[in-house]
């Protein structure tokens, strides 16, 4: 699942490059009896007042709450999109052949994780924003800009990492709202956190030399201290890379990030650990139904 560094780097390629363009049509074939009834675009009914409410709308830039991507529209009113595990926004020159839509353009865009289109916006320049999403659990609804704060989808997020007043003290304030948890879960929990998931959580925790089974409260405050210093820089390690995609995930212009070559961690079983020095292997278990990868020797449980 794309994550803050992800989520990011499309929220910006998005306030760069579509500020200023309209929004001429909508398409999607979501379409899920699940979700009839709901507040999102895979309920037929309300994608054909989503599809209304948006159209002549002009795109005023992009922005990221969390693990949301927030397109802000003239009229206001914001699309919400949340990638979740395989979507990520492309654009681009794209048309309909058959019952798929395809790039034009050679080049990234034709990628084969960049052919799963389920939702499209044209725009004014004639060209398409684009969102595809292979497993189909991505997340696209509306909201009214004034009342952002308050949407069911935001509102029980917690702080951003990245903003200037996350201090230390908010960091552990944070933390400790779960002192029983597991740092891994701990760190991975929007509502105390906005942003980390999987792939950083394990980095970080690598970086800090902290088990991800130790718990919240177990953890020495000079390991806390590195471990706030490392998801900063990590963070904005991510993004500087462009986000990561071992995976699915691709930026606005259908390109790799190049996070992915930098772990130490994430999906690295039973390699030898990097950190110089150390001799021990990185390990796989399982925490609250999640991966957790960790070296067996720096990383310490208390």
């Amino acid at each position: 699942m794309p994550e803050l560094p992800e989520v990011q780097t499309t929220a910006h390629g998005i306030d760069t490059t579509l500020r200023g363009l309209t929004i001429t049509d909508a398409w999607t074939d979501y379409n899920s009896s699940f979700h009839f009834g709901k507040g999102n675009i895979k309920n037929p009914a309300y994608f054909k007042t989503f599809r209304k409410e948006i159209g002549g709308k002009k795109i005023q830039g992009g922005a990221r709450r969390g693990k949301n991507v927030l397109i802000h529209l003239s009229g206001n009113l914001v699309i919400l999109v949340h990638m979740k595990m395989t979507g990520h926004l492309l654009y681009g020159k794209f048309s309909r052949k058959q019952k798929t839509w395809v790039a034009d353009e050679k080049g990234p865009l034709q990628d084969p994780f960049n052919k799963f289109i389920h939702l499209v916006f044209s725009l004014s320049n004639g060209k398409q924003l684009v969102l595809s999403d292979m497993r189909k659990f991505a997340k696209v609804c509306l909201a009214e800009e004034d009342r952002l704060p308050h949407h069911p989808d935001l509102a029980h997020l917690g702080p951003e990492p990245l903003d200037e007043k996350f201090s230390l003290s908010i960091f552990l304030s944070q933390l400790l709202k779960r002192p029983n948890a597991k740092i891994k879960q701990a760190l991975m929990d929007q509502t105390l956190i906005a942003g980390i998931g999987n792939i950083y959580s394990d980095e970080i925790l690598w970086t800090s030399g902290i088990h991800p089974e130790t718990k919240v409260l177990k953890i020495p405050v000079k390991e806390s201290r590195v471990m706030y210093t490392s998801m900063k820089e990590l963070l904005l390690k991510g993004i500087d890379f462009g986000g990561d995609s071992m995976s699915d995930y691709r930026n606005l212009f259908g390109e790799r990030g190049r996070f992915q070559a930098e772990h130490h961690a994430y999906r690295l079983t039973g390699k030898k650990c990097s950190k110089y020095g150390c001799k021990g292997i990185i390990k796989r278990l399982t925490i609250g139904g999640r991966s957790a990868h960790f070296c067996s020797v720096h990383q310490k449980k208390w």
